[in-house]
């Protein structure tokens, strides 16, 4: 089992910064939409980040690492003091600046302490049996969402879908490839079977090793999907696959506020 989770939550939100004609928001809504924090946009009355915690609590994870910008205070004080969780240890990492999320994890290997670990994003919600097949399943793994149920159930527009990384995957059920930004033939190629890439993943401590050893991509970014392809080619890892028939909903934009309200009102957060 895995214990422990790593939330990357120090992006600086430029799409959430941006004004969106046709979006109207609250004071408080937009007032916090302007400094790009995700995480803490409100949702149905709490930070977005609270249904995140609740998924990985639900999931049976217990340790949860943030990864925060040097100035993330309200992140830090609500996390780390106003807020009292009865089932997770929260504790804090520092990137100091955004340099991509290969650069984001890097700070975290004190958290980890060798253990393997799962990494995601915080402004996902992710389906509970994604969640769940990652604590049970032995490292390294992704959990990868299937085109068609994220088209179905997603508050993700097909063109933005087709903007997510997708992954090539080995006839024993191990990936093979991730692709960012794949374009349209590559996306032909792969007929029915696309399975994007939600940043999803159970790594060992063999990440910090590989971010530390790749090359900025060409928007000047240490990726992690680069860093677990140079897992997989130099380190000679293998990353069982878990195929997940269902949505993972997305915070990125204004637009994107009223659509997340909307599909998580159903879902109870337990902290």
């Amino acid at each position: 089992m895995i214990r422990k989770a790593v939330i990357l939550a120090r992006g600086l939100g430029t799409r959430m910064r941006k004004q969106e004609q046709g979006t109207q928001l609250d004071e408080k809504t937009a007032k916090i939409a302007s400094t790009g924090v995700k995480a803490m946009i409100p949702t149905l009355g709490r930070p977005f980040l609270d249904f995140v915690l609740s998924g990985l609590a639900d999931a049976g994870f217990r340790q949860v690492c943030l990864v925060i910008g040097p100035e993330h205070t309200e992140i830090r004080q609500y996390y780390g003091q106003t807020l009292k969780t009865r089932f997770l240890e929260i504790q804090f990492a520092i990137q100091e600046k955004p340099l991509g999320t290969a650069d984001a994890v890097r700070p975290a290997e004190t958290f980890v302490d060798g253990e393997s670990f799962l990494m995601i994003n915080s402004d996902n919600f992710y389906p509970s049996e994604a969640l769940a097949a990652l604590y049970q399943t032995s490292a390294p793994a992704i959990a990868v969402f299937e085109k068609n149920a994220m088209l179905r159930g997603s508050n993700i527009a097909a063109e933005r879908i087709s903007k997510f990384s997708v992954v090539r995957i080995n006839p024993d059920g191990s990936m093979k490839q991730i692709i960012e930004k794949p374009d349209e033939q590559t996306l032909m190629s792969m007929g029915n079977d696309v399975y994007v890439s939600m940043n999803c993943w159970v790594f060992t401590p063999n990440i910090f090793k590989a971010c530390a050893s790749i090359q900025p991509s060409p928007r000047g970014e240490y990726e992690i999907t680069d860093a677990a392809q140079y897992c997989i080619d130099v380190l000679k890892e293998k990353f069982t696959v878990h195929k997940i028939s269902a949505p993972v909903l997305d915070l990125s934009s204004r637009s994107d506020i009223a659509s997340v309200n909307e599909k998580l009102k159903n879902v109870k957060v337990t902290l």
